[in-house]
């Protein structure tokens, strides 16, 4: 039963239409840029360029980023990105329209969208636990309800969107994007401003971003929880490399029925981000975590040796599900437990290595299929998968998450009790 006290506030409902909204325009930009570098040229370097180019500010700027996000107003920070996307857009839409779009221009918005993602995602995750409390159940609540937005839009609704957009004009896809982001912008601006962080020593941004590392990496169950994305990326890229391959040599599988397969995933990602606030309750958060991480392992080498697509599309689903529960559990845990003023810095240095380890994964992923066989990157990530399970299992383990919310409560003072209440009350 839920109770008055556990009840999200009206401000969430506003954030998570504003991220449901940003997370559509995500999936049309997701399908619509790489379709209009392949109306640029065929050249497959310069294809990797632009898919490259949205990653590189986290491998850059990750940490920094979250130094900056813990000097800044996270609400301020989130909607003036959001606008200055919306903005940005504009221009390749204009150079559509004009005809002298290139790959350069598409390299550079992809870099700078980025860029953007960087600041409102950090933004969004340190400023979550300030507008619930930071209320355990209400944190892992909300967590499921934004994770299953972003599936829904991103992997659902926005690449079809944008491959139909796209038929429209090329600088549709872009200008709907844009819309998105001005939509989103103006819903994070009503949002209820969040107490500021309480000020800390003047220090310069580089000993601060490593201040944030240096406080993932001393804590074993913040690094433990740092670790299962980071690993689970060189996993998962390495299937992802192959994934198309495996399914056409292997279950003789088509296109179409390739992207019934990827639909399967995401079928299972909601599934699992739906019920991970059940699994946190009956097992505790430490087990509910080694249980997704041992299913996620489990179902990749069910998928290595499927004999048919039913079967793969079955494991996949598993793999899915473990993964939503994941991405619902870890980030709530962290927003609970991490203070405030570090908050930024906690999650972009988990998102970067996670970020860092994705090129490691899909090297690796080619690799393997070339040297050995296309079904050997599955067996690999398999292993890998289940070995990060038994080397985290301790670091994540219920006495570690319990000590962690035991010593986050004690931390909180009265005065931030007050200043929490009114913003669940805005």
């Amino acid at each position: 039963m839920t109770s008055d006290a556990q009840k999200l506030p009206t401000g969430f409902g506003r954030l998570w239409t504003a991220q449901t909204v940003s997370s559509l325009g995500d999936g049309v930009s997701r399908a619509a840029l790489p379709l209009l570098a392949l109306t640029l040229t065929r050249d497959p370097m310069a294809l990797a360029v632009v898919a490259a180019a949205g990653t590189l500010p986290w491998l850059l700027f990750g940490v920094l980023g979250g130094a900056l996000v813990d000097r800044w107003d996270r609400r301020r920070t989130m909607w003036i990105t959001d606008a200055a996307r919306a903005v940005l857009l504009g221009i390749p839409a204009g150079a559509a329209m004009l005809d002298v779009l290139s790959i350069p221009l598409l390299a550079i918005v992809a870099f700078l969208l980025g860029l953007g993602g960087l600041f409102f995602d950090t933004a969004a995750t340190a400023y979550l636990p300030d507008l619930l409390g930071r209320h355990p159940a209400l944190l892992e609540r909300a967590n499921a309800r934004l994770r299953g937005a972003q599936t829904a839009m991103s992997g659902f609704a926005g690449p079809p969107a944008g491959s139909a957009l796209l038929a429209l004009g090329r600088s549709v896809p872009l200008l709907s994007d844009a819309v998105s982001f001005a939509i989103s912008a103006l819903l994070v601006r009503s949002l209820p401003a969040a107490p500021r962080p309480v000020p800390q020593v003047r220090e310069s941004l580089l000993r601060q971003a490593r201040a944030g590392a240096s406080y993932v990496f001393r804590d074993r169950l913040l690094l433990g929880l740092a670790l299962r994305p980071a690993v689970g990326n060189v996993a998962f890229l390495a299937v992802e490399t192959v994934l198309a391959l495996f399914a056409h040599d292997r279950l003789g599988i088509d296109t179409y029925g390739f992207g019934l397969l990827l639909t399967a995933e995401a079928t299972g990602g909601l599934l699992g981000a739906g019920i991970a606030s059940q699994l946190g309750r009956r097992l505790g958060t430490g087990t509910a975590l080694t249980c997704t991480a041992a299913l996620e392992g489990l179902a990749i080498l069910g998928l290595a040796a499927a004999p048919n697509p039913y079967v793969a599309g079955l494991a996949l689903a598993v793999c899915g599900a473990g993964m939503g529960a994941t991405m619902v559990l870890g980030p709530s845990l962290r927003q609970t437990i991490v203070p405030a003023h570090l908050m930024g810095r906690v999650a972009s240095t988990s998102r970067m290595l996670a970020m860092c380890a994705a090129p490691l994964g899909a090297f690796l992923g080619g690799w393997l299929a070339t040297a050995y066989d296309v079904r050997t990157p599955l067996y690999a990530a398999a292993g890998l998968l289940l070995a990060m399970t038994a080397v985290t299992a301790t670091m994540t383990s219920n006495r570690r998450v319990e000590a962690a919310l035991r010593g986050a409560s004690e931390r909180e003072s009265p005065a931030e009790d007050s200043r929490t209440h009114a913003l669940i009350s805005a």
